[in-house]
């Protein structure tokens, strides 16, 4: 073993000198050629890398062996996309590699894909602003799914390698059990259950531990402008759960502040410069962070949700292998690790300061994912919908620093063993009621601990008998290796083969998603109108397919868009999050849609094969993107949506083409049918909307339409039923599963000659020429039009026009559209799009890195101030 790499004695610890004599360590590498400066750092740095590749290494081979024992893609047939996975972030992904790699119809603040146009660069920073998010663009766009498995396990590997680096950075020790702990936060229950599925809170993740290296680079005094780097680094990587990693870290250094033997200006001058490091980090990611704060707050707001803290069997439950659940919080780090954290507090051969801060603070941060108030703090203010414990992983983090410092200096005696085996038999005894508990949860749990003991038993043979003092240390480091690994290769596999079974998933991508795509390129014909794929699985798939849709799902979809969409009889998904595309020509005419594709599955659509499908298209006449409504003058507070989407999609049509019958019978029958019957005009079209109802809907003659609202969550879309006979006579029978709550008007009847007119006239009327270019969209118009002029894109903020050569003002809103009030003469018109908050976190952007420039020249300076002895 080279010099460089010897384990280096701690400080204070006894050894022997070069000349026999005994001494302290520091009096040790005095004695040593070369002298402490240069030979200690080096030795320290590559310890820490061999600790960091290790954990590395072996982080990405038990991640990928969960996924081979689950059968999940790439190593098998089944579909990793669940949830928010194939929804969001395959999606997003697969968009911001064309956008990178030219293609996408938009740039960094606009996506025309998606939503009719909606705000990318706050998507941006929510979904995609890590750095590992580049490597998209080193993958073949068919295989994205591959490159976000990629990303994912890059976060994951990185997480392990820099826990480990922090363990050795808190207490010197062996690096190959760093490694594994390190290993052993990176793998938790939390990654499995919530990040692996959630990739954007992996940076958080990855953040924790490095915001707790620049924590003790501020109290040492060292680093900061490296410091304040990593913090703007992890803030816009993702700044929900780096803000999370913060209260970790910041939990981390006043433990470590209350520990160690500095006095106490020494103390609070580290704790200011961390302070300091913080602030500028934070600072620096302003634009990407007030950009995406500015979006959230006129976001589609979801119903609240009240905090309700799970019983303490779950949380317990929790701490076992194979467990899974979205309501309750993923502790496990492995049963081996758990051992040795539960040492701690037993463990004499620490100080009794230490034992006793580390404990409170593992013990006070557990305690807050139960109280409403720490909840809420961990949170931002706010309750999340879906997962509750969200913050889990930092709680992961201390459990395995605790195990960390009570193994460091080696095994701990007998008495802590025996005490935390006591402590962990309790908490499983308690855990033995949980709906949580897997079938493999007792078996891997016995495995692991069987292992552990008898890996515990051959270092304390070795400690007391000096019988095989170099080996039975080594096999007791691959026992535990083994044992953490073999349990946490079992709880992936089972964590992601439950969650298939519950909670939705889409099919992998295959050719149902690469033919939509050939035929949607063929049909593009944007931006002289929109091309809808329509429904594809996966939803968002606009993003993967092409065209400009309506389907749109992200944490930051406007309520603006929401609203009018759902007012028009659109469906949504999510709580309003998720609105869908609508197969309907008033709402095809009214976004320029003139070219509308259609799917259908060719067999079942099955988790584990790419599903194929039957893909044609219907194209109709539509007015441009912007059209004229010369009776319009903005702002018109008559100009309001109402209960009736029928009524709503005339509005913004700005003509009547609906026949709604005002005397619509209704009728129960005995068997539970219920039957609506009207008149309509012979041989128009039967549109049926009803945002609550679930159940069936069927024209006389027809085949039944299956309807799915369940408010506030799902909003059921308006349907075609068919076309009304000759006799004029609607008959529509309805078998409902639950209970049939419908809106005042339920029933519409397109007149198809009342539409054609309407879109002649707006075509006649509207733009002679659009052009859009990345954030901007500017149209031509004929001479001599007036009143307004509206474009087919939600209002969103953000948007400045002009008409003519006027100066740009904030747009109008014309029920939720672009609108911009023509002055006689104006012959053109432009709008430009500018995120909200770009402004104002640029400035503070500029002032922040002023700031670190002061930083970084008054710390070259301090250094270079020479020092004056006193003899």
């Amino acid at each position: 073993m080279p010099p460089a790499a010897e384990a280096v004695p701690a400080q204070g610890e006894r050894v022997t000198t070069t000349g026999g004599r005994a001494g302290t360590a520091d009096e040790a590498a005095k004695a040593r050629p070369g002298g402490p400066r240069r030979l200690l750092p080096r030795a320290r740095r590559s310890v820490r890398l061999r600790a960091a590749g290790g954990a590395a290494l072996l982080t990405c081979l038990v991640f990928c062996l969960s996924g081979l024992m689950a059968g999940s893609r790439p190593f098998g047939p089944r579909t990793r996309n669940i949830v928010d996975l194939g929804q969001q972030y395959l999606p997003y992904h697969a968009y911001w590699r064309k956008l990178l790699l030219g293609g996408a119809d938009g740039d960094m603040f606009v996506n025309w894909n998606s939503g009719f146009g909606s705000n990318f660069l706050a998507d941006f920073g929510t979904y995609l602003s890590s750095p590992f998010d580049l490597m998209v663009v080193f993958f073949p766009a068919d295989r994205i799914e591959l490159a976000l498995y990629v990303i994912t396990a890059a976060k994951i590997t990185a997480a392990g390698a820099a826990m480990s680096v922090l363990l050795l950075k808190l207490r010197r020790g062996p690096w190959p059990v760093a490694a594994v702990l390190g290993a052993a936060y990176a793998l938790s229950g939390w990654t499995f259950n919530y990040g692996a599925s959630v990739p954007m809170w992996l940076d958080g993740l990855l953040a924790f531990p490095l915001l707790c290296l620049v924590g003790e680079w501020a109290r040492a005094g060292r680093r900061p402008v490296l410091g304040p780097l990593v913090v703007a680094l992890a803030w816009t990587a993702n700044f929900y759960t780096a803000y999370m990693a913060t209260i970790g870290a910041a939990v981390v250094l006043v433990v470590r502040l209350l520990t160690d033997d500095d006095g106490g200006r020494r103390r609070l001058t580290g704790l200011l410069r961390a302070v300091r490091g913080v602030a500028v980090g934070i600072g620096l990611a302003a634009p990407v962070v007030v950009v995406v704060y500015s979006a959230t707050r006129v976001a589609d707001p979801t119903p609240g949700t009240t905090f309700s803290a799970v019983a303490w069997t779950e949380v317990f439950a929790r701490l076992l292998p194979a467990t899974s659940s979205v309501a309750t919080p993923a502790l496990y780090i492995g049963t081996p690790a758990l051992a040795l954290a539960l040492t701690l507090p037993f463990n004499g051969a620490l100080a009794p300061r230490v034992r006793v801060a580390w404990t409170a603070a593992v013990c006070l941060v557990a305690l807050s994912l139960q109280w409403e108030p720490t909840h809420l703090l961990w949170h931002a203010g706010a309750s999340p919908n879906g997962i509750p414990y969200r913050q889990t992983f930092v709680l992961c983090g201390l459990l395995l620093i605790a195990a960390w410092l009570s193994t460091a200096k080696g095994l701990p005696r007998m008495p802590a063993l025996l005490a935390a085996g006591a402590l962990l038999a309790v908490m499983t005894y308690a855990a033995r009621g949980s709906r949580d508990i897997d079938r493999w949860t007792y078996p891997a749990f016995t495995a692991a601990t069987a292992l552990a003991v008898v890996a515990a038993a051959g270092v304390l043979i070795a400690r007391r008998y000096t019988v095989g003092a170099r080996v039975l240390p080594v096999a007791a480091v691959a026992l535990l290796l083994v044992a953490q690994a073999g349990e946490t290769v079992a709880t992936g596999a089972r964590i992601e083969r439950r969650q298939l079974q519950e909670v939705s998933w889409a099919p992998p991508l295959g050719p149902w998603h690469e033919d939509m795509q050939r035929a949607t390129r063929q049909k593009d014909a944007w931006p002289r109108h929109r091309t809808d794929p329509g429904e594809v699985p996966g939803g968002n798939d606009v993003m993967v397919v092409g065209g400009q849709g309506a389907d749109y799902y992200s944490s930051l979809t406007s309520e603006v868009y929401s609203s009018t969409l759902a007012s028009m009889g659109f469906g949504y998904y999510a709580k309003g999050r998720h609105p869908v595309s609508l197969d309907n020509p008033v709402t095809d005419a009214i976004f320029s849609v003139g070219t509308r594709m259609h799917s259908s599955p060719s067999g079942p659509v099955e988790v584990d094969t790419p599903p194929e499908a039957a893909i044609t298209s219907t194209g109709t006449d539509v007015p441009p993107l912007v059209t004229v409504r010369s009776g319009v003058r903005l702002p018109d507070r008559r100009l309001r949506f109402g209960d009736s989407a029928f009524a709503n999609q005339e509005m913004l049509l700005g003509a009547q083409v609906y026949d709604v019958p005002g005397g619509l019978a209704r009728r129960s029958e005995s068997n539970g049918t219920i039957t609506l019957t009207a008149d309509c005009a012979a041989g128009s079209q039967v549109y049926f909307w009803a945002p609550r109802y679930q159940g069936t809907a069927a024209l006389d003659g027809q085949r039944p339409v299956t309807f799915s609202g369940k408010l506030p969550a799902v909003q059921g879309a308006m349907q075609a039923l068919g076309t009304t006979p000759s006799s004029g006579s609607v008959r529509i029978a309805l078998h409902a599963s639950a209970k049939a709550d419908l809106p005042r008007q339920p029933v519409g009847c397109l007149v198809q000659d009342r539409l054609d007119s309407a879109v002649r006239r707006l075509t006649a009327t509207g733009a002679t020429g659009v052009h859009v270019s990345g954030h901007t969209i500017s149209a031509e118009l004929p001479p001599g039009s007036t009143g307004t002029a509206v474009i087919a894109a939600p209002r969103i903020s953000g948007w400045t026009c002009a008409a003519g050569g006027a100066d740009p003002t904030p747009a109008k809103r014309y029920l939720g559209l672009l609108a911009v009030p023509l002055d006689s003469g104006a012959t053109s018109v432009s709008c430009t799009f500018r995120p909200p908050g770009l402004r104002l976190g640029g400035a503070v952007g500029a002032t922040a890195l002023a700031a670190l420039v002061a930083i970084g020249i008054l710390h070259r300076r301090s250094r270079r101030r020479p020092e004056v002895s006193v003899e």
